[in-house]
């Protein structure tokens, strides 16, 4: 039992340093396809950020899986296909346009022009208030009067 744990234990300690070797010696061409492909992956757990910037864990594991694909001698189409299918079209930072996401091509139009439609009405609707010339005449007596009231040195 022993055994079997050590060597599970070496197993892994082996690919972890593979890995390590590899990100330590890295292939300008796969990195160069690495970089091109995480810029046009969004990192999912930041959201604003693509792979290729983002420091998360996962976009880590993301750009691992790509290196990956590359090495097996995927390309990128085929890398891209299988992050949507696995991710959903929310992955890809340029989304295509269809059904599912046609809410995110057309909703930041739709939003301004509500905006503006509901601004429109709100102007349109709200009346300028406008005093008769008696009641202004009658206001400015008030005020003479307050004033006159105030300056007296009783």
């Amino acid at each position: 039992m022993r055994a079997l744990l050590l060597a599970l234990l070496v197993c892994v300690h082996v690919h972890a340093f593979a890995q390590a070797d590899e990100v330590a010696n890295p292939d300008p061409a796969v990195e160069q396809r690495l970089k091109d492909l995480g810029e046009e992956l969004r990192c999912l757990v930041c959201q604003n950020q693509t792979i290729a910037d983002s420091n998360a864990p996962l976009a880590l594991d993301l750009r691992n899986q790509i290196r990956v694909q590359v090495k097996q001698g995927r390309s990128d189409d085929e890398i891209r296909a299988y992050m949507t299918e696995r991710y959903g079209d929310f992955v890809l930072y340029k989304p295509p346009f269809k059904a599912t996401t046609a809410v995110l091509w057309i909703g930041p139009f739709a939003l301004i022009a509500v905006g503006a439609f509901v601004l429109w009405v709100v102007v349109r609707r709200k009346p300028v208030p406008t005093a008769a010339p008696a009641e202004k005449a009658k206001r400015r007596e008030d005020i003479a009067a307050l004033l006159e009231k105030g300056s007296d040195p009783d």
